[in-house]
């Protein structure tokens, strides 16, 4: 396998939904996980939200033997796509144990 990208991790195309909760929130949304990194996350979101926000993300594996990932982020890009639904790129901050 070759790995061309000028980045400090990998970063492996998933599908598999996940939540997230912007800190100043007490609601969940529902997302879908594109990517995950050792330093950062893709989704994407019928819901905007802004650069630069704290939030607490929860990904589902698909497989029941991998346990729930919880992490701290922040968000670093919020783009629209074509379908209207957002494209999310956060940086993981900590990994909730």
């Amino acid at each position: 396998m070759q790995y061309d990208e000028k980045r400090a991790f990998m970063r492996v195309d998933v599908n598999c939904e996940m939540r997230y909760r912007l800190v100043d929130s007490d609601e969940f949304q529902s997302a879908l996980c594109t990517s995950l990194s050792g330093s950062g996350v893709s989704f994407t979101s019928s819901k905007p939200c802004e650069e630069g926000q704290a939030a607490e993300i929860s990904i589902t594996p698909q497989s029941p033997l991998t346990p729930t990932l919880t992490a701290f982020v922040e968000i670093i890009r919020v783009t629209q796509s074509e379908s209207g639904d957002y494209e999310i790129a956060a940086t993981i901050k900590s990994i909730k144990g």
